[in-house]
C-alpha cells in the first residue's frame, strides 16, 4: 500500500459501506453483492472495511477474503479516472504489445499495475481480452483501442490529458 493510499484509507468515511451491507442482511449469499455495491460506491474495496463487512453480514472473514481475493473484478487499492489495458496475451505479444506497455510506463512514470500520483491513470496488463484479431489490443476504460501502437497509445494518453487539464469555459 502506497503512502498516498493510506492517507485516503485514513480520510475515507465508510458510513455508506457499511448501509450497504445492513441493506444485503439476510439475503441470500451477500458477500458478492456487497463488494459489488461497495466498489461502485468508492471505486474499489476500502480493506478496513472488510472486518465490519464480516460481522455485518455475521459471515467469516475469510469467506469474504476468499471472494475478494478470487475474483479479479474486485480491487482493495483506488484506481485511476482512466484504467488503461493492455493485452499481453499471445496474439497481442506477437504483436508488439510489451513495447506498448513498457512506453506507457515510461510516459506514466509508473509500473505495471500502478496508478498515477494524481489518480488519472492506471495501468493494468491483462492476459487476454478476447479480440485476438485486433491485436495488439487496449482498452482505456470501456473504449478499445485496436491494431495499437507505442505512439499511438502515447497519443491517446496524451489527448486525455490535454482534455482533463483544459480550463472548463465559463457560462455567459
Amino acid at each position: 500500500m502506497t503512502a498516498n493510499t493510506q492517507e485516503q484509507e485514513q480520510e475515507l468515511d465508510l458510513t455508506r459501506a457499511c448501509e450497504i451491507a445492513e441493506e444485503e442482511v439476510g439475503s441470500q449469499g451477500p458477500v458478492i453483492r456487497v463488494l459489488q455495491r461497495v466498489q461502485a460506491e468508492y471505486g474499489y474495496i476500502p480493506p478496513d472495511f472488510l472486518p465490519e463487512m464480516a460481522e455485518i453480514l455475521e459471515v467469516p472473514l475469510a469467506r469474504i477474503f476468499g471472494a475478494l481475493t478470487f475474483y479479479s473484478q474486485f480491487y482493495t487499492e483506488p484506481r485511476g479516472k482512466y484504467v488503461v489495458k493492455v493485452c499481453v496475451g499471445t496474439a497481442c505479444h506477437v504483436q508488439g504489445s510489451k513495447n506498448i506497455l513498457d512506453r506507457l510506463k515510461e510516459t506514466l512514470e509508473v509500473d505495471a499495475g500502478e496508478t498515477t500520483p494524481d489518480m488519472m491513470f492506471t495501468l493494468e496488463p491483462v492476459a487476454c481480452i478476447g479480440s485476438c484479431g485486433l491485436a495488439p489490443l487496449c482498452l482505456i476504460n470501456t473504449e478499445t483501442a485496436a491494431h495499437m501502437t507505442p505512439a499511438g497509445m502515447v497519443e491517446k494518453v496524451n489527448a486525455i490529458q490535454e482534455r482533463e487539464s483544459a480550463p472548463v469555459a465559463e457560462e455567459s
